[in-house]
């Protein structure tokens, strides 16, 4: 069995004011550890977490304390350009039993160069306890920020013990190859149609977004290292919409429950035709079943 397991990337419910909806967010949570999963993300990409204000965040984190969901069962995503701002939502974690976070690289200024942002991360350990302890976060689609497998590699050796993995989320199988090469730090993998051929190559797990669909199914591959091909297929036809509101239209769907449809501003709901594909992916697979 992999070391690390599946972490579910938690969506994020907005009830009908835009606010964090807590009680859906932590039923959720509760769920999909029921099911299988290892652990939850909270506030990552597909938790919209670029767009959850500072002090909204610790709405989501004390709805899963206050659900007694063990801190060791959670990992708080960063999402802050300035260092110091990152290391606040370190703070914020910590206060709650968190020791466990994704961090996100700063995402403003473009083509920082490897010097620039290993003295990112660099300040960002040296500023946060000892306990603590970091996922590197690769998905240059989104951040516009790449982690090269070599200041990955220059990460690892400055700060043994301090950083727990890497998850790549690139979809960019020569990437991950290389990150699975180097042995540098566990290689998270954020494409599931890549989940598998990574677990055969020693990758320690994934942290997914449908996971929170399927969490027993992505167990499944992180423990055989066997394809889930329907699923590979259902993926193909979420990533040719926007991911996160596509997600959240399977979700809706498997729990009959239309209020998990709902986008902050920037991003949108799917059109009806978008809707109208994932919906007839999740049946094709209801119907393999």
């Amino acid at each position: 069995m992999p070391e690390f397991g599946v972490s579910v990337a938690l969506l994020t419910p907005f009830d009908g004011e835009n606010a964090i909806d807590a009680g859906r967010l932590s039923a959720h949570a509760i769920d999909v550890l029921e099911r299988g999963a290892d652990s939850v993300t909270l506030f990552g990409t597909t938790g919209e977490s670029a767009s959850i204000g500072r002090l909204e965040r610790g709405t989501g984190l004390e709805a899963l304390r206050a659900a007694d969901i063990p801190p060791e069962r959670i990992i708080l995503g960063l999402c802050a350009p300035a260092l110091a701002d990152a290391v606040a939502q370190v703070g914020e974690g910590i206060a709650l039993g968190v020791r466990d976070f994704l961090v996100a690289p700063p995402f403003y200024f473009p083509a920082p160069d490897d010097d620039g942002l290993f003295d990112w991360h660099a300040g960002l350990l040296r500023q946060t306890p000892e306990e603590t302890r970091f996922i590197l976060y690769h998905i240059p689609e989104v951040t516009g920020v790449p982690l090269s497998p070599a200041l990955v590699s220059r990460l690892a050796a400055a700060f043994p013990g301090r950083i727990r993995a890497i998850k790549d989320s690139s979809g960019d199988w020569q990437n991950a190859e290389a990150l699975l090469e180097a042995k540098a730090l566990p290689v998270l993998i954020g494409d599931e149609r890549l989940l598998h051929r990574a677990v055969r190559r020693g990758g320690a797990g994934a942290i997914t977004g449908m996971a929170n669909v399927y969490p027993e199914r992505m167990a499944r591959i992180v423990a055989q290292g066997e394809e889930d091909t329907a699923l590979t297929e259902t993926v193909d036809a979420l990533v040719s919409v926007p991911v996160v509101p596509g997600l959240k239209v399977l979700l809706a769907d498997a729990r009959q429950d239309a209020a998990w449809e709902r986008m902050r501003p920037p991003l949108t709901a799917l059109d009806s035709a978008q809707r109208g594909l994932v919906l007839a992916a999740a049946e094709r697979e209801r119907a393999d079943a």
